[in-house]
């Protein structure tokens, strides 16, 4: 076994004794799935449902979106999960896999700090300059300008990001792409980029937890964290002109602006959507399952990503996961029709 094969292992054993209780075991009943940590609290949600539905084991590790490609395309799991949709090179590594979307949520930029006001307003090139680290402090007048009648302290900005291969990361990153031209030619979209400022940290927890000890921080991780951190988070401007907070209508505004899918599924660009849409949050993103075409667990595959994209999305709005457009769903279902044993 390769070093980062061991990691990965190493990591969705740690996840199990969370997920699934200290000695569980794989069975022929079961799958072991590993990737997005950004999915994880809804994936969480699942475990119980599926098993009382099929008697099905799930195991998930949440190791990040370039952890579950890595791990699915050497076969470590049954199941990858990302954030990111898979590119050319990794579809062609992967042997046979397909990506199916099989949840809808939204990467909120989240915020604390002494005397900073609650929902703060920002636009693309506020939360570019931020991320870019010319924009230094929370009184900037680009900040106050945005947020006239707020008071804003003269308190520096320490930006959090990743420091893992994450699917958040090229949420963010490609919104920032579609809205600042400074960004695009100059740091670019992906699951890992060359950050121009900021500390790191690893997965939706690593970074939430950094913010709850920082004064000042900002970072950017799903919505769900951020509420169940309690932090402040932003209102971001929208294609209309909208600020809008990733709340379930504004996660369902954006995903109706999917008219239709790419055969294959191979990826949905959902960020900054068309100002037709004056409700919808501009940095959304659907989560991926990643599954091989010819694999041995094909059945149970089956029903799990069946039962997910159709009645296990009822247990996404709590979570702040919105139910998959239809076209969407209609489209997760006709590629799962590909998998076989």
């Amino acid at each position: 076994m390769t070093r980062r094969t061991l990691a990965v292992l190493a990591a969705i054993g740690a996840a199990l004794v969370l997920t699934t209780g200290a000695g569980a075991k794989a069975s022929a009943g079961s799958l072991t799935g590993a990737g997005s940590s950004f999915v994880a609290p809804l994936v969480s949600a699942w475990i119980p449902k599926v098993d009382a539905a099929y008697g099905l084991k799930l195991i998930y590790g949440p190791i990040g979106s370039g952890g579950g490609i890595n791990a699915i395309t050497n076969r470590t799991v049954d199941f990858g999960a990302s954030d990111a949709p898979l590119t050319p090179d990794q579809f062609a590594a992967c042997k046979g896999c397909v990506q199916i979307p099989w949840a809808l949520s939204a990467t909120s930029l989240a915020y604390r700090g002494d005397g900073l006001p609650d929902h703060i307003k920002l636009d693309g090139n506020a939360v570019a300059g931020i991320f870019r680290g010319t924009i230094k402090n929370w009184n900037d007048p680009a900040l106050k300008k945005l947020n006239k009648g707020k008071s804003l302290p003269d308190l520096a900005i320490t930006v959090i990001h990743r420091s893992d291969n994450s699917g958040t990361t090229y949420n963010l990153t490609e919104y920032l792409n579609s809205v600042s031209t400074q960004w695009k030619s100059g740091v670019g979209k992906g699951v890992a980029v060359n950050w121009p400022v900021g500390v790191g940290a690893r997965g939706s927890s690593g970074v939430a937890a950094t913010l709850s000890q920082t004064n000042g921080g900002i970072t950017y991780v799903d919505v769900a964290y951020s509420l169940k951190s309690h932090f402040k988070i932003a209102a971001v401007k929208n294609r209309a002109g909208v600020f809008q907070l990733p709340g379930l209508r504004a996660i369902a505004a954006a995903g109706a602006t999917i008219l239709r899918v790419a055969p294959n599924n191979s990826g949905i660009s959902i960020v900054n959507p068309s100002k037709r849409q004056p409700l919808a949050y501009p940095i959304c993103t659907f989560t991926y399952v990643i599954v091989p075409t010819n694999t041995p667990k094909a059945k149970e595959l089956k029903q799990l990503v069946r039962w997910a994209v159709t009645k296990g999305q009822a247990s996404g709005p709590k979570l702040l996961f919105s139910p998959l457009p239809k076209v969407v769903l209609k489209a997760s279902i006709k590629t799962l029709s590909s998998v076989h044993s």
